[in-house]
């Protein structure tokens, strides 16, 4: 329709120039002496029109032969960017396919100058690094190395991390993200990487925080975050079992749901045993049971010897007006009596803890405050019972 169109304004225009050249009596006059030419208007207009075309197409004739050159060097360089890619597709698209070795032929068909010779490089690392090709994944770390100026200093630190992370290099793990920190900041991938660094260095503080933050950023579910931060919290308390003030300090710094944790209280208690300070145990593990009742807690209430040991029987009879049937607690009360040499309580509250719950530990106690007592009959049958009980 649209050329039936222009071809009627064609028609038109054609018949107007004829009318119009019908009735047009002009004439040009061309003097050049001895010389002299008169032709009509409208061959002057004609010749006129048909020169203007000539000149316009040699002149275009003549442009694009100049340019002739540059136009086949920017079609070659249109090519060899097309074919780099389409290799860099196809690279990553057989990497993700788990087709390593087809991955890194692609990868090295891109030139040093490619556009994507940056990314290229990098899968070509990848797939080197499956193979577990150690030589060429070092020229191909190297040449991502290269090209750190293209914008791929960042995305080369975290896939060092990663490898190092993959061979328990965690030093080298580590220092790859203080330095990816250092320019980019951390980012989700960035914090769990550092999680794992930090877990195989050992550095718990480390981890607790990490995981905190994790758990923030809904990296972590509560119900994942939580046996990670325990463990954590577990071992840097561990590690400051020769620091005791450095130990109360930090668990002081805690918050007050983890005091509350009895594996945490209880570690915290051990630690301090270990150091010697029997006040400060005794005050972990009355603040956690006030929060969350514990056997395991309870009977380490009893671990320390020495220190305030009548005002320890004294609070857990205030508990026991709480749990008078616990088992746990009267074992604890006998211990502690057995040790404050008040023969009669300690006898008295192991054969209730007996009563409640036969336990190996209630017999063994009773047993040994036997022989002490001079009971050897008595004891030797408790010694007996412990044996077959599991």
């Amino acid at each position: 329709m649209r050329a039936l169109f222009w071809l009627l304004i064609l028609a038109a225009l054609a018949v107007g120039l004829a009318l119009a050249a019908r009735y047009n009596e002009g004439y040009v006059l061309l003097v050049l002496p001895p010389w002299r030419a008169e032709i009509s208007l409208n061959l002057f207009l004609m010749l006129c029109a048909v020169g203007f075309v000539v000149i316009y197409l040699l002149a275009r004739a003549v442009s694009h032969t100049l340019g002739l050159p540059r136009a086949v060097a920017e079609f070659r360089r249109r090519r060899r960017e097309e074919r780099s890619m389409q290799a860099q597709r196809d690279a990553w698209r057989l990497l993700q396919e788990g087709r390593y070795g087809h991955a890194m032929r692609c990868a090295e068909k891109a030139g040093a100058d490619d556009a994507a010779a940056g990314m290229l490089a990098l899968a070509g690392w990848r797939a080197a690094h499956a193979l577990r090709d150690v030589a060429r994944s070092k020229e191909w770390a190297q040449r991502v190395r290269d090209h750190d100026r293209d914008g791929l200093r960042a995305a080369r630190l975290m896939v060092e991390a990663e490898f190092a992370l993959e061979e328990r290099r965690f030093e080298d793990a580590s220092d790859a993200l203080r330095q990816f920190a250092a320019s980019e900041g951390r980012h989700i991938a960035a914090l769990r990487l550092a999680l794992r660094a930090e877990q195989g260095l050992g550095n718990w503080r480390e981890v607790a925080r990490l995981v905190r933050q994790l758990e923030k950023h809904q990296a972590l579910s509560a119900d994942q975050a939580a046996p990670i931060r325990s463990r954590a919290l577990r071992e840097a308390l561990r590690g400051l079992r020769d620091d005791p003030t450095g130990l109360m300090r930090y668990w002081r710094e805690l918050d007050d749901g983890d005091r509350a944790e009895p594996a945490l209280a209880l570690e915290a208690a051990r630690a301090l045993v270990s150091a010697g300070d029997c006040r400060e145990a005794q005050r972990v593990i009355e603040d956690a049971l006030d929060e969350n009742w514990d056997a395991t807690l309870v009977l380490a209430y009893a671990d320390c010897r020495g220190g305030d040991v009548l005002g320890r029987i004294a609070h857990a009879e205030k508990w026991l007006h709480q749990h008078p049937r616990d088992e746990a607690l009267l074992l604890t009360l006998g211990r502690l009596c057995r040790e404050q040499q008040l023969w009669g309580k300690a006898r008295s509250f192991l054969e209730t803890s007996i009563a409640v719950r036969p336990t190996r530990a209630a017999h063994v106690d009773l047993a040994q405050l036997l022989d002490r007592l001079q009971e050897s009959a008595l004891a030797e049958r408790h010694y007996r019972t412990a044996a077959l009980l599991d």
